[in-house]
């Protein structure tokens, strides 16, 4: 289960890059480098490079050998995807007013990046897992884990009307409570994973719940429109959370592992 919450992320990864090397621009839905402005020099060159280093990284992190290189890689290009967010924590309410919900959905957005950096960390810090870093990195791991899935039920919440675009008009119920209780789900996940109770369960469905998002919700944005590289890019992106929450699942079986006499992390299990 772990080798496939590592080859998930992995091909997530390459598959995001692989878009971004076809339409040869950055997915301004989860890498917003517009953030820092409409006339950046060299930004087809930029998502290229791009591209390539996370197609690398994807390849990488599949071979014991190369897997700590890609891992790193991996997690620090989302790292700079989080960092594309944080000029709109400025810019945001500037345009659409001083509001808890502009602040709660910028962060939402940033947390996107966040998970999927903790999941390299964790991938990166597991193949020393005799190292003191492995626990550490559990530990901040499991609190960007928890703060984030929070975050992500806030906006859910905040933006209802918004959010209900996301569900399939077949779905029965409607698309406002579907969006309420996946937005109460994410909190309840991150206050099990922040509280330690039942926090390896609520990881597991956490990646459930991401994955019925790669099954019915975002799809039909490809339909609709398959030549939108956002709409492709989601769907990467999505799979590399689904991947992240796998991740951390193990991790935290690794940790509650901890205080037997003998331990070793299962995200080693990279071929």
């Amino acid at each position: 289960m772990t080798r496939a919450g590592v080859y998930l992320y992995a091909f997530a990864s390459a598959a995001a890059g692989v878009m971004d090397f076809i339409w040869g621009e950055f997915d301004t839905s989860h890498q917003p480098i517009q953030a820092f402005g409409d006339h950046i020099p060299g930004l087809a060159i930029l998502a290229y490079i791009t591209a390539i280093w996370m197609i690398a990284g994807g390849v990488a992190i599949l071979w014991r050998r190369s897997a700590r290189a890609g891992a790193a890689a991996l997690a620090g290009i989302y790292f700079v995807f989080a960092v594309f967010w944080l000029p709109r924590f400025y810019t945001a309410p500037q345009v659409l007013g001083f509001r808890v919900s502009v602040e709660i959905g910028v962060f939402a957005g940033f947390s996107t990046q966040l998970i999927a950096v903790a999941a390299g960390a964790l991938v990166y810090a597991s193949l020393a897992a005799q190292s003191p870093a492995w626990p550490r990195t559990i530990l901040i791991s499991r609190w960007v884990f928890g703060i984030c899935s929070i975050a992500f039920g806030l906006g859910h919440l905040f933006y209802i009307q918004q959010d209900t675009v996301y569900v399939p008009k077949w779905m029965p119920l409607g698309g406002e409570f579907w969006t309420i209780v996946t937005g109460i789900c994410f909190m309840l996940a991150g206050l099990a994973i922040l509280s330690g109770i039942q926090d390896v369960l609520a990881a597991r469905l956490l990646a459930l719940m991401f994955f019925v998002f790669n099954l019915v919700a975002l799809p039909p944005f490809i339909f609709a429109n398959p030549h939108r590289h956002a709409a492709w890019g989601g769907n990467a992106y999505n799979l590399a959370a689904v991947a992240s929450a796998w991740i951390l699942a193990a991790a935290l079986v690794a940790r509650h592992a901890l205080r037997e006499p003998t331990v070793s992390s299962p995200l080693t299990e990279v071929s």
